[in-house]
């Protein structure tokens, strides 16, 4: 392996048996019965044999959750890993991690390995947070000597000084995650692994840890980094790759490898659930968004250089008077703004709602989007303070990041915002006629 190459993975498969109970006939005669029965045993019998694992039921499928993936990973590289649910990513991780063995291919890693894969891995419950702390370190790699060393670092970043005598088995998730990471972070492994348990900690947290990782990568050491934030991503790795399926389809830079990310979430679908709509007001629905043309999922990416143009449809089952859409725009847990305008009445049927935020209006980052509307005469109303994700993807100027600035590019917005910015427009509802 070349000196500067730490992970060499070449073809690398993770095959699992998934057993189905077949549906249960209302007569059956014996000699079925015996038949299947040999059938299963015969089976079994083989998959013992080429070191299979057995799996009861009547039915037993194939499944694979990782195949042919080749792909080389370089000394002080970080490489985020992204992906719909079920593509992969986690089974990867566990690969690489000699959590579980390889179906086919193989994997050379050069280097001490730290993981965080899941919430309190490697902690014991009845022990205290210090004693876990020794526990954790030692089945990471690291001697006791070691740990001494890292240990004041580790309980400060953890926040956890406190509850240091305390069992962890009385920690809040973001308590276990705190005191994991830490531990895995001051560890001096030449490889960390990394999969999404950072989302159940707090946002400031979060950056904090996001800082450390690329801190570690600066450092030469290598990271990879599993997260559906791809504001995190693009704020901590350089390169990426992209698992659809259990295939490796991407390895590039990592905005190259989010945008087509962004490409495969486009294909689903934009309808907005009504369960994050809370509200009196039952007679509105929203039924589906979209940012510059396309379908806004969880997820939209955008450049600070475009302007953003919002697009919301709904139906209201009555006419509503004196009504008001409401947009709102948050970050980090803090509410940006929010703007409200509307027609003296909402008549009966389908509306459409355009918001243009104008460009390098927000700074690069995660916003989180609310939609709503009310009666301004009335308690009638109705809300969702996180029905979207907005990430701005890259800067556009030197100017624009400077700290001083702030989140909101103020300037910018006052002199292009105009009244005409924010439009609610009545359609004809759609009919079908039956012949």
């Amino acid at each position: 392996m070349a000196a500067d190459v730490v992970i060499r993975a070449e073809g690398l498969g993770k095959k699992y048996l998934i057993s189905h109970q077949a549906e249960r006939e209302r007569y059956v005669a014996l000699r079925d019965v015996i038949t299947r029965s040999a059938q299963r045993l015969v089976s079994s019998s083989l998959n013992f044999i080429r070191g299979l694992g057995i799996s009861p039921g009547s039915i037993t499928e194939e499944f694979w959750a990782l195949r042919d993936a080749t792909f080389e990973v370089r000394r002080g590289e970080a490489v985020g890993i992204i992906g719909r649910n079920g593509a992969g990513k986690s089974t990867l991780l566990k690969v690489l991690s000699r959590i579980t063995e390889p179906s086919e291919g193989r994997v050379t890693i050069e280097g001490r390995v730290a993981s965080l894969l899941e919430v309190g891995t490697g902690f014991h419950p009845e022990l205290t947070g210090r004693e876990n702390i020794f526990l954790n370190g030692a089945v990471l790699g690291m001697t006791r000597a070691e740990i001494r060393k890292k240990f004041d670092e580790i309980v400060t970043f953890a926040e956890v000084e406190r509850f240091l005598d305390t069992p962890v088995k009385r920690y809040s998730s973001g308590m276990y995650v705190r005191l994991a990471f830490a531990v895995a972070a001051h560890l001096e492994a030449d490889i960390i692994i990394v999969d999404e348990v950072l989302a159940v900690g707090d946002a400031a947290f979060q950056k904090k840890c996001l800082g450390r990782m690329g801190d570690v990568s600066a450092s030469g050491r290598t990271v990879l980094f599993v997260s559906h934030n791809i504001g995190s991503l693009l704020s901590v790795c350089q390169t990426g790759m992209l698992l659809e399926a259990g295939k490796l389809s991407s390895r590039d830079d990592i905005r190259s490898v989010a945008k087509a990310y962004h490409r495969i979430e486009e294909a689903t679908s934009s309808v907005l659930s009504p369960r994050a709509f809370e509200g009196p007001l039952k007679d509105l629905q929203f039924s589906t968004i979209e940012l510059n043309g396309r379908p806004l999922l969880t997820q939209p990416f955008a450049m600070p250089s475009d302007d953003l143009v919002f697009r919301i449809c709904g139906i209201s089952t009555k006419s509503i008077p004196n009504f008001r859409f409401s947009f709102g725009l948050f970050h980090e847990g803090v509410r940006l703004f929010t703007v409200h305008d509307g027609p003296d009445l909402l008549r009966e049927g389908a509306f459409g709602v355009t918001v243009r935020l104008p460009a390098r209006l927000l700074r690069p980052g995660d916003y989180l989007i609310g939609l709503g509307g009310r009666r301004v005469d009335g308690d009638d109303w109705v809300w969702g303070d996180n029905i979207a994700t907005l990430t701005i993807m890259e800067s556009w100027g030197e100017n624009y990041d400077r700290d001083d600035i702030g989140v909101i590019n103020l300037p910018n917005a006052l002199s292009r915002w105009k009244p005409a910015d924010f439009s609610l427009n009545q359609v004809e509802p759609l009919r079908v006629r039956v012949k």
